[in-house]
C-alpha cells in the first residue's frame, strides 16, 4: 500500500514506552541519490530539548497505524550532530516538492507537488507533477513513476520517458478479463447428436 506524502506532515508520533504521542511529524529527509526517505523531523513538549533530540531514524518506526506511527521511545530521537549521514542530508537542504521536472530532450513536465511512498521501504515511489498553466487546462496533474526517474539535481529531475509515454503509461489500468470470449479460435465441444446423424 502507498501513501501519500501528505500523511506524513502532522502524523502523531506515538511512544509505547511512554503510551502516547510524543510529537508530531513536521517534515522529512529524503536522500537525493536513491529517493528514500531516511527521517523524519518531529516536533513536541520534549523534543529538542537536550534530552531528547527531533529526529527519527525510520528504521526505528515500529508500524504505521490509523492513529500515528509507533516507536518504543521518545529515546529513539536523536538530535543534529549526532547522526553523519543525517547531517549531510541537512546541509544539503533538499527537498523534492517543488522540483522542476523535465525530460531527457529538457521539455518541462511540470513542478512536484506531491508524491507517493512505500511505508515498509520509505522509498518513494511515484511523483504527483502540476502541469505548466497552459498545459494544465487538459491535464492538470501527472504520475511519474519511480523506474522513469533518471536524474535528479538540486533544482530539477529527468525522467527517462517521453511526455505522451509517460501519459499513456500513468493512465493504463491492468485488465484482467473475468469472462471467457465466445469469438475466440479454440477447440470447441463436439456436438454429439450431429456426430451420430454423420454415421
Amino acid at each position: 500500500m502507498l501513501l501519500n506524502s501528505s500523511k506524513l506532515v502532522g502524523c502523531p508520533v506515538l511512544s509505547l514506552h511512554l503510551g502516547g504521542p510524543i510529537g508530531r511529524v513536521t517534515g522529512e529527509l529524503v536522500d537525493p541519490n536513491d529517493l528514500t526517505i531516511i527521517a523524519l523531523n518531529v516536533d513536541g513538549p520534549q523534543t529538542g530539548d537536550g534530552d531528547h533530540g527531533d529526529i527519527l531514524d525510520v528504521r526505528n518506526i515500529r508500524e504505521f497505524s490509523n492513529i500515528g506511527m509507533i516507536v518504543d521511545s521518545i529515546d529513539e530521537l536523536v538530535s543534529k550532530g549526532d547522526v553523519v549521514r543525517f547531517d549531510k542530508i541537512i546541509d544539503l537542504n533538499f527537498s523534492i516538492i517543488g522540483l522542476n521536472v523535465k525530460t531527457k530532450k529538457g521539455v518541462k513536465l511540470g513542478k512536484v507537488v506531491d508524491y507517493t511512498f512505500d511505508p515498509e521501504t520509505m522509498q518513494i515511489m511515484q511523483l504527483i507533477v502540476k502541469r505548466p498553466f497552459i498545459k494544465a487546462f487538459l491535464d492538470p496533474e501527472l504520475i511519474i513513476g519511480r523506474s522513469q526517474i533518471k536524474e535528479v539535481n538540486d533544482y530539477e529531475i529527468i525522467v527517462r520517458e517521453e511526455e505522451e509515454k509517460i501519459k499513456k503509461e500513468s493512465g493504463k489500468k491492468d485488465f484482467v478479463p473475468n469472462f471467457i470470449n465466445p469469438f475466440r479460435e479454440g477447440k470447441f465441444a463436439t456436438n454429439e447428436a450431429t456426430v451420430e446423424e454423420d454415421k
